[in-house]
């Protein structure tokens, strides 16, 4: 944590961000200087194979001790507060706003495949759900959980009036107003139609009729203002301005300012996101079409489950080994992980496969191989992942220009360096990789003052492919795409016997 005292103190804004992982927390002056930062560590529930949950009173709890720790670190008047989170999610609530079960987490939550079909059947097919949501139905979209919440949890579903995700969430909590931002909206497929910018009535009657949809607004829109009793329990000044905020990876965008049609940013977390900013709508079957996080803006999207969740579970498996150790060891393997390579399917897989019952495969295994090799083919297996992905955007007609890396994963060099490598292309490399809270404090900024992201945080370095290594990963990648197909009918029998003994 970094802080600092003085006797004048300094305009400031909030940021927090919940995170599958961990929430996080920054005060930030109006120059960009972060003036300190907080975290705070947490864990997903996994009752079953498939199903990712998580108790909403955590993040609020979160945010209240993150709050008042960074207000008693530094001196600051705190002018605006920003939040973003995870998602999109489904938390239900009934009409007071009382959660009444645990939030269903995004994509990495695979429960609804029953439901994605037979929605998919009634509404008319993936294409015309395609054409008017920008996405079809996958484990990301929210529609089929609310509909597995009907057919598994109909006392539940019956009392459920309102619909939240972490960052509206909290701003519920600090200013009682009940709203969500068109880029969230526009992931709760297949609820919003993305040409009209508004819920869909003859769906979202059809899937969840009893719920009261929250109006909408831009994620840098002022939601409302904290009130009293909040002020007392957080430590924020009555009165000041919270913004509606978003999902973070489009948070996480906004902190590096990849808002420009050709970029691409790469969030390197517990899961890899891809957000290409395009200039017209796209849509593909094998990527996520939203809109962007301001006004007349549009994303082509793309999500892998497990990303970083694999690197944390080999620690794990390790015994708790110190990560520098873990990628010192990667890094003294080698390209190719002394002949591994990995499917990253630990979780299913979002895009471009669209298969919750796609799982981790670790292929050419030896008696020779360490620790390094094993942490190296997971670092690998994101890359190759990230590649496979590109290409299913550039295939649907997006132009990819300009890569900024975002997030814990970018700290480093190996793991950027990798990516690089194997995809054959830069990424800029931000002075800031701190992600969703710095952009959720950059809305808040941006909604009391002028302020511009190039100044709060400017480039740091690009990480260039290098030409002997790209070639070393071509055979690589060909053997990556190979194996998925060759073993998805195994994959697919052990998810079925998993759940049978779950």
């Amino acid at each position: 944590m970094k802080s600092a005292r003085s006797s004048v103190p300094a305009p400031a804004v909030l940021g927090v961000d919940i995170g599958t992982s961990s929430s996080k927390g920054v005060l930030v002056g109006f120059d960009g200087e972060i003036l300190a930062t907080a975290t705070r560590v947490h864990a997903v529930d996994r009752p079953h194979p498939g199903y990712v949950e998580m108790d909403a009173e955590l993040w609020w709890d979160e945010f209240v001790q993150l709050s008042r720790e960074l207000l008693v670190t530094v001196e600051a008047d705190v002018v605006a507060v920003g939040v973003s989170g995870m998602g999109p999610c489904v938390l239900v609530t009934d009409e007071a706003g009382v959660a009444l079960r645990p939030a269903i987490l995004y994509g990495i939550d695979s429960r609804a495949t029953a439901q994605i079909e037979r929605l998919t059947t009634e509404l008319g097919g993936a294409d015309v759900i395609r054409a008017r949501c920008g996405s079809a139905l996958s484990t990301q979209a929210v529609g089929p959980k609310l509909g597995w919440l009907a057919e598994n949890e109909p006392d539940v579903f019956a009392r459920a009036r309102r619909l939240f995700m972490p960052s509206s969430w909290l701003v519920w909590r600090l200013t009682g107003n009940y709203l969500l931002d068109r880029h969230s909206a526009s992931q709760c497929t297949p609820l919003y139609d993305v040409a009209s910018g508004s819920w869909y009535a003859p769906w979202t009657s059809a899937i969840a009729p009893q719920l009261e949809l929250p109006p909408l607004v831009w994620p840098g829109d002022v939601a409302g203002v904290v009130g009293t009793d909040v002020a007392a329990l957080t430590g924020l000044p009555v009165g000041i301005p919270v913004i509606a905020g978003t999902i973070d990876a489009w948070s996480e965008a906004v902190s590096v300012g990849a808002q420009s049609v050709g970029d691409l940013m790469l969030m390197y977390g517990t899961t890899m996101f891809l957000i290409n900013t395009v200039a017209e709508p796209i849509t593909s079957p094998a990527l996520w079409g939203t809109v962007g996080a301001f006004p007349s803006t549009h994303s082509l999207a793309g999500g892998m489950a497990t990303s970083g969740a694999i690197t944390g579970w080999l620690r794990e498996l390790f015994g708790s080994a110190d990560y520098p150790e873990l990628i010192a060891l990667a890094k003294a393997s080698g390209p190719g992980a002394r002949g591994l390579v990995m499917l990253p399917y630990f979780a299913g897989e979002r895009t471009p496969i669209a298969d919750p019952d796609a799982r981790g495969i670790l292929a050419g295994l030896t008696l020779s191989h360490t620790r390094g090799d094993l942490y190296r083919a997971a670092l690998e297996a994101t890359a190759l992942g990230v590649r496979h992905n590109i290409e299913a955007m550039t295939e649907a007609g997006a132009r990819i220009g300009r890569i900024v890396a975002v997030g814990g994963g970018a700290q480093g060099t190996l793991w950027t360096q990798i990516v690089s490598d194997v995809t054959g292309l830069p990424q800029v490399i931000p002075t800031q990789t701190i992600g969703a809270s710095l952009g959720a404090a950059f809305l808040a900024a941006s909604a009391v003052a002028e302020v511009h992201i190039d100044d709060w945080n400017p480039p740091k370095e690009i990480r260039e492919a290098r030409a002997e290594t790209s070639a070393d990963y071509e055979e690589l990648y060909r053997l990556y795409r190979e194996l998925y197909p060759v073993t998805r009918g195994i994959s697919h029998a052990l998810a079925e016997r998993q759940r049978r003994l779950s």
